[in-house]
C-alpha cells in the first residue's frame, strides 16, 4: 500500500475508532456505574410518558447505558481482532457502528415521546451521519483495492 493510501487509511479509521469509540464509553459509563437510575431532569422529562412505566424511566435509563457500552465493547473486540489492518475484514466495527445508529435510533424515540422535537431532529442527523461512517468504511480495504485513492487518480496505473 503507497503512502497516499496508506495515511488516509489510517486517519480515517484512527477517526472513526476514537470518535465511536470514546463517546460510547463515556456515554454508557455514565448511565451504567457513575449513578444508580436516571438523574432527576430524565425523570422529569418522562414523566406522564408511557416510557415512565413501561419499562419504567430507570430502566430505560439502564437500557440505554446497555447498548451505548455494548457499542464500546464492539470497538475494543474490533481492535483486539487487528481489524484496522487493511487485510482484515471489520464486522465487530460494522456491527458497533450499526448498533450506534440503532441506539441514535432508541434515543430519538425518547425525544419524540416527550415533544423534544429539535432534539429528535438532532439524533436523526447523528444516526444518518454515523450511517454514512458505515459505509465510508465499506469504501475501504480489504472491501475495495489496497490502492483505493492512489488508484483513482492519473493515469490507468495509477501513478499521477
Amino acid at each position: 500500500m503507497r503512502w497516499e493510501d496508506w495515511a488516509p487509511y489510517v486517519f480515517l479509521l484512527a477517526g472513526v475508532y476514537f470518535l465511536v469509540g470514546v463517546l460510547f464509553f463515556y456515554a454508557g459509563k455514565e448511565k451504567i456505574f457513575d449513578g444508580l437510575g436516571a438523574p432527576k431532569g430524565i425523570k422529569e422529562q418522562f414523566a406522564g410518558t408511557f416510557l415512565a412505566t413501561i419499562p419504567g424511566t430507570d430502566a430505560a435509563w439502564t437500557i440505554l447505558g446497555i447498548l451505548e457500552f455494548a457499542i464500546f465493547v464492539l470497538v475494543v473486540i474490533s481492535l483486539i481482532r487487528l481489524e484496522f489492518m487493511p487485510n482484515r475484514g471489520k464486522p465487530w466495527l460494522l456491527s458497533a457502528i450499526g448498533l450506534a445508529v440503532f441506539t441514535f435510533s432508541v434515543l430519538a424515540i425518547g425525544q419524540n415521546v416527550t415533544g423534544e422535537n429539535s432534539g429528535a431532529a438532532e439524533l436523526y442527523i447523528y444516526a444518518g451521519a454515523t450511517g454514512v461512517l458505515f459505509f465510508l468504511i465499506l469504501q475501504l480495504p480489504p472491501y475495495r483495492a489496497a490502492n483505493w485513492i492512489s488508484g483513482r487518480v492519473g493515469s490507468p496505473g495509477g501513478d499521477g
